[in-house]
């Protein structure tokens, strides 16, 4: 089984910039190369209209990268705790396959292989097995590639692509005991979205297939339902794996097959794709894969270049979490991170899995300020200064590279 390391502890060697992938599919490929807007961005300016399956959305809060990549303002995360749908972000490997399957989501067919008694359910028959909710913060590998000086290819997310919401479904244990447990011998949990595959593709090319180690299990739901609302296509309804600490790629959309496995998927995803390999390497099996989010936190209030702010008294607000382990305090910067003052935590605490909304009453006199925010996880891990150096930018959780500058006067 391969080891599940503590990659944010890491340093991998740099070399030169990642090749641009082949385009003129049609489609996204798995681990996509998208438009990219410009490194170490400003703002944004927003001309892509929502594509028909998130016309719903709130098109002022939300920055269109492109059909299948979506990022929520900085300015627009809110101070509730829990991330509104209509601001949720939204990263598709593959295009999203016909709204007609959110029509009748009871009917959605989910196979479960590897295990004492293979079969099929239907989701309402999953709805007869159990029960549970999650709050979580779902955010995507690839949040914060924008601030990696090698522009990793890639879709140029600043902060936008994550958000906290709370899934509802039933115990991938649960389903395990209603099929007599699992095969002997497994060590993965895999799992492979329904997305439509193009004919004379190769599957394992464009398919969304992804495997995580067995203790992922724990906590993991098979959810048809967040934040109250029946999943909506756009975040992967009917049903989808949620695998609560794991970066989004691993929480498969569209879920069509469940099942435990000896090996990881062969799927490109999987082999090459969503790998720590150093800059200028392509990803392979030995490179670490891209599973657990790491302990993380930025500051979204005052975060506007653009605006001039008031001397005096100043409420610096944003967000803090641990991963897969409970956040457990936060500091605040407003020099750059040459001298940290504790926040404190404001709202509920919804579990380790949530982010967790901070404050810290500052007065900042007239100049230029550079705010930063560290948070420290219940492991005792704390958010380092620098990245991770990484072919394609992924799980970016440097507090420098988070920290806005802000004007005063």
């Amino acid at each position: 089984m391969e080891k599940v390391s503590n990659m944010m502890r890491r340093r991998l060697l740099v070399g030169a910039s990642g090749a641009v992938a082949a385009a003129g599919l049609g489609i996204a490929r798995a681990d996509s190369q998208e438009p990219a807007s410009q490194s170490n961005p400003g703002p944004v300016s927003n001309e892509r209209p929502l594509p028909d399956y998130a016309k719903w959305k709130d098109a002022d809060s939300l920055i269109v990268h492109s059909a299948n990549t979506i990022e929520t303002r900085r300015s627009a995360f809110g101070s509730g705790g829990v991330t509104p749908l209509d601001r949720l972000f939204i990263r598709n490997n593959v295009a999203p396959p016909s709204e007609d399957i959110v029509k009748d989501p009871d009917a959605w067919q989910l196979k479960v292989e590897g295990v004492g008694k293979p079969r099929t359910f239907s989701v309402a028959e999953l709805k007869t097995l159990g029960l549970e909710s999650v709050p979580m913060v779902l955010q995507c590998s690839g949040n914060g590639r924008a601030y990696f000086p090698h522009k990793p290819s890639g879709t140029q997310w600043t902060v936008g692509a994550a958000g906290c919401v709370i899934f509802t479904g039933v115990p991938v244990k649960a389903v395990l005991e209603a099929v007599g447990g699992m095969a002997e011998g497994m060590q993965y949990m895999t799992g492979t979205g329904g997305e439509e595959i193009p004919q004379g593709l190769d599957p394992n090319t464009v398919m969304v297939e992804r495997s995580v180690p067995l203790d992922a299990i724990e906590d993991a739901l098979l959810a048809w339902e967040v934040n109250g609302e029946p999943l909506p296509l756009a975040h992967g309804g009917p049903l989808r794996l949620i695998v609560p600490g794991y970066t989004g790629v691993n929480n498969v959309k569209y879920i069509k097959q469940l099942a435990f496995t000896k090996e990881q998927s062969p799927a490109s995803i999987q082999q090459n794709s969503y790998r720590l390999s150093p800059v200028g390497v392509k990803g392979t099996p030995e490179h670490d894969s891209v599973w657990e989010n790491p302990v993380k936190s930025w500051i979204n209030y005052p975060a506007e270049p653009e605006q001039t702010l008031k001397a005096g008294r100043v409420q610096i607000r944003g967000v803090a979490m641990g991963g897969i382990s409970e956040v457990k305090k936060i500091e605040v910067s407003v020099d750059g991170g040459k001298a940290w003052k504790e926040a404190r935590f404001v709202g509920p605490d919804l579990g380790k899995y949530a982010w967790r909304e901070f404050v810290l009453e500052a007065d900042l006199s007239a100049g230029t300020h550079q705010l930063a925010s560290r948070a420290t996880n219940a492991k005792g891990d704390v958010q380092p200064e620098e990245r991770v150096e990484n072919n394609r930018g992924y799980i970016n959780n440097s507090w420098r590279d988070h920290m806005v500058t802000v004007k005063v006067a």
